[in-house]
């Protein structure tokens, strides 16, 4: 991959019958595309942001030169820099879980661990951390991730929280939308607004354990909490 930012008239995604880059302006429907190119331009982002290079100085047309491709390989998979830069946040953040679609409060622990996972990776990554704090002062990109990425994991965790519902594990006369948000809250807590918090193994399955157990302390025998103490406090 660094061999072909060294030579930057090789294109890893063109064919040589399509002629210079420049040429090919639009996507070629049927086309399909070179994994070793996109793997170049992500990589080429990374390099420069690992260099210290901040996503306002960023261009088309430097990840272009650096990763040895023209533009328009560029543009055939990506529409502009905000979309690139979300496959690129993607391909160093872990992987989005695997559930099982069916389950309800097993797939919804998953989801939350996984949370979890990502902000321990964050914590402890330079990269990310700088990342997402840059991301979060550009309104487009920042509505391009939350659109693209935090959406459909807020979608995934309702349908699990749905599914125990709809399997008795969780009651029915509650609005979904707001235990949803009562689980995810607690981990939102403590990944996003309180980055000193820990963050420990089993904190996915205290959360949910918390709000099935509910808050409210265990009742206790009305004679018992009747009775005055017979020797002064201490």
């Amino acid at each position: 991959m660094r061999q072909a930012a060294q030579n930057p008239a090789q294109d890893p995604g063109q064919d040589p019958a399509e002629g210079p880059p420049c040429q090919d302006r639009e996507p070629r429907r049927g086309r399909p595309r070179s994994a070793a190119a996109e793997r170049a331009i992500l990589d080429a982002v990374l390099e420069l942001l690992e260099a210290g290079e901040t996503l306002d100085g960023l261009s088309i047309e430097r990840v272009a030169r650096t990763a040895g491709v023209g533009k328009a390989t560029i543009y055939r998979r990506w529409s502009g820099k905000e979309e690139l830069f979300v496959d690129v946040l993607r391909d160093i953040e872990p992987e989005d879980p695997t559930v099982s679609g069916t389950a309800g409060l097993d797939d919804l622990r998953i989801m939350l661990e996984s949370m979890r996972t990502r902000s321990v990776a964050q914590r402890s990554s330079a990269l990310l951390h700088n990342v997402f704090v840059q991301m979060k002062k550009h309104p487009r990109l920042w509505t391009e991730y939350q659109s693209t990425v935090l959406a459909p994991r807020r979608a995934a965790m309702l349908a699990a929280v749905q599914r125990a519902v709809d399997a008795g594990e969780l009651r029915g006369d509650l609005d979904v939308e707001l235990m949803n948000d009562l689980f995810l809250g607690p981990m939102l807590v403590r990944t996003v607004h309180r980055p000193e918090a820990p963050l420990p193994e089993d904190l996915a399955d205290r959360i949910i354990r918390t709000l099935l157990q509910g808050l409210a302390p265990p009742s206790t025998n009305p004679q018992v909490t009747a009775v005055k103490p017979t020797t002064a406090p201490v």
